[in-house]
């Protein structure tokens, strides 16, 4: 039994996609994977440090990081309609002096908020499920949300200033690339690419085909056990691209490293 540490977060498209593989419901070749579940900037920040084999990873990081990690066809959250948003109590805001809640310094939705506003510089970084509250409680003038936070932002009080996946689409027609899973790049490792690629891609496929056998570990995660919300998070962010990024995927990462390094931001 080869045994990997394995790091994703605890949305429910992540524990969706990996719930078949840690419980034994589908043939994992010989490995065991023992899960490392945080908060995606986390996540990135011990990608920096190599400690995990496999882990779910901003796109953002993984371009800082492709020397030391390469990305898996399956698994990735990419699509269209998915991108983090922008928003706060008041619609009139002055973006180079508002304080601006971000989920982290290496996610993707900073770096899509750079792209669209290089002038926004007082940023103080969140956990993704404080910015809202944040927002409310008036520590903040604006937050930039993910995951569930797009559906459950009016209950808030706050209003969409800008969708930055809708902004980024009309730039560039590309999906949104938000996060990946990559395998680090040490020869005991990368060596069971190809294997782990096919796992998960499996487990994918297993939870697409029945929805409701994750539920209870997907719920024991979630920020909100409301079901509607939990699908609608599912929905959205595992897809095609999930299963395999293909060449529009592999186009829409190229792009934003494109963009990234144009901005001297990579």
């Amino acid at each position: 039994m080869t045994k990997l540490n394995l790091g994703f977060s605890s949305c429910p498209n992540d524990t969706f996609i990996f719930h078949a593989m840690l419980h034994g419901l589908i043939d994992t070749k010989g490995f065991q994977f023992m899960p490392h579940i945080h908060d995606v900037e986390l996540l990135n920040q011990k990608a920096f440090s190599k400690e995990l084999h496999i882990s779910k990873l901003s796109f953002f990081a993984y371009l800082r990081l492709r020397n030391h990690y390469e990305i898996l066809d399956s698994g990735a959250a990419l699509g269209f309609g998915c991108g983090p948003m922008l928003v706060s109590k008041n619609e009139d805001l002055d973006f180079s002096k508002a304080r601006i809640a971000i989920p982290g310094d290496n996610t993707t939705a900073y770096l899509l908020l750079k792209l669209w506003k290089p002038e926004i510089n007082n940023v103080s970084v969140t956990r993704f499920d404080k910015i809202l509250p944040g927002i409310q409680s008036g520590q903040y003038d604006a937050g930039l949300i993910i995951h569930e936070g797009r559906f459950i932002y009016p209950e808030y009080g706050c209003i969409k200033i800008v969708d930055l996946g809708e902004w980024w689409e009309n730039e560039t027609n590309c999906p949104i690339p938000l996060g990946c899973i990559a395998i680090r790049k040490d020869p005991n490792t990368i060596i069971h690419k190809e294997i782990i690629e096919k796992i998960l891609k499996n487990s994918i496929f297993y939870a697409q085909k029945d929805r409701i056998a994750s539920r209870k570990y997907v719920k024991s995660f979630a920020q909100e056990m409301d079901d509607n919300v939990i699908n609608g998070h599912i929905n959205l962010y595992v897809n095609d691209f999930t299963v395999s990024l293909g060449k529009q995927g592999y186009s829409a990462i190229n792009k934003l490293e494109e963009m990234a390094k144009c901005r001297n931001i990579l």
